[in-house]
């Protein structure tokens, strides 16, 4: 894994529907593929030398990170904003944002904790907040300064100011928005480790980058219906739940590997496909943990329930705090994500892929 690679991808402007900046990024890491984006700001990467007889795999992962939009401008210059996607309140006050102005300035705000030293007794013992009464301070002193001198409009999206970096002597990865730019990398490297033997592939290979999920899956509704695949990868940077339950219960360990997802609220996994990249994971050392998710949803909702059904496998990098400023992840998952795709697609053939996609059931 190139990790200044997944470093850029990390730091780019990329709130639900305003995933422009991710896209370029990722396009600069894709240029011996066919590439093409949409109205959406969904972005394709085809291998060149596809052939109309072999069926399709889609690699997915979505672009976007949780981020807000200033909903109003008040006499004080401070900003009412809604959230794009799910942050817990609780994580908010306090921590800096950019917001991105319509044109292209980006500035610096704060979201706004009340001082303790305003606050009366029930307020410092309570832990209630509410979205509508959060606000950004960019350090303006009315809406006039607001609008004219910082530039700022209704309708401006937002992101967490966070910078990534590597911590190369533990392998820690430290940055912004790793659900999904964590699966962003891995659709490139992966694409990466199969490019000089695509000639050889039982399937043609398409990386299609999902705008807009933290608000509903939305871009891998357009993606699914564009690739029209027969089978899919779906690249997540998963919750990781090793500070919240025991070594024995916890299902997203990170540096424990890959994790194969068997049910969200979203999908319940192919068997046969599970079987299968499990089979491959110990045959060639790569180490995994399987989860089953009593919550949370990925693109495989969607893309599953395209055409006639498609196999999905859910393969997610452990990342800490994710829906929240700041996360880690480990370069050892990364990899172990990226090596059991590339030998899930190695290994496919026209036995396997009938058998995963239930041709031979009867």
């Amino acid at each position: 894994m190139d990790i200044q690679m997944f470093g850029r991808i990390s730091d780019a402007f990329g709130p639900s529907g305003f995933e422009e900046e991710v896209i370029r990024t990722i396009a600069g890491y894709c240029k011996n593929y066919e590439l093409e984006n949409d109205a959406m700001n969904n972005l394709y990467a085809r291998m060149p030398g596809a052939r109309a007889d072999r069926p399709v795999i889609q690699l997915d992962a979505h672009t976007d990170e949780c981020g807000f939009m200033v909903q109003t401008i008040h006499d004080n210059g401070c900003l009412g904003i809604i959230m794009l996607g799910g942050f817990a309140l609780t994580n908010l006050p306090a921590h800096t944002v950019i917001i991105r102005t319509r044109k292209g300035k980006l500035v610096r705000g704060i979201i706004t904790s009340k001082p303790v030293h305003f606050m009366n007794a029930a307020e410092r013992a309570s832990q209630n907040l509410d979205i509508e009464s959060t606000y950004v301070d960019v350090g303006a002193t009315s809406r006039k300064e607001a609008e004219e001198v910082f530039g700022i409009s209704i309708g401006d999206p937002m992101m967490p100011e966070v910078s990534f970096s590597y911590d190369a002597e533990h392998g820690i990865c430290f940055g912004k928005a790793f659900d999904n730019r964590a699966g962003c990398a891995c659709i490139v490297d992966t694409m990466g480790k199969l490019y000089e033997e695509r000639e050889a592939l039982a399937v043609n290979v398409v990386g299609a980058f999902a705008a807009q999920e933290e608000v509903g899956m939305r871009g891998a509704t357009v993606t699914a219906q564009v690739v029209k695949p027969d089978m899919a990868i779906v690249f997540e940077g998963s919750p990781s739940d090793d500070f919240y339950f025991s070594a024995t219960q916890a299902q997203g360990r990170m540096k424990s590997g890959v994790q194969i997802r068997r049910m969200d609220n979203s999908y319940v996994s192919n068997p046969a496909f599970m079987e299968y990249a499990i089979e491959l994971a110990e045959k060639h050392g790569i180490r995994y943990q399987e989860t089953v998710r009593r919550g949370g949803s990925t693109n495989a909702g969607k893309i599953s329930l395209t055409g006639k059904a498609v196999p999905v496998l859910v393969l997610g990098v452990p990342s800490r705090y994710v829906h929240s400023h700041y996360n880690f992840c480990a370069k050892e998952d990364l990899e172990a994500a990226t090596e059991l795709a590339a030998q899930v697609i190695r290994n496919l053939d026209a036995e396997r892929i009938r058998h995963i996609c239930r041709q031979d059931i009867l």
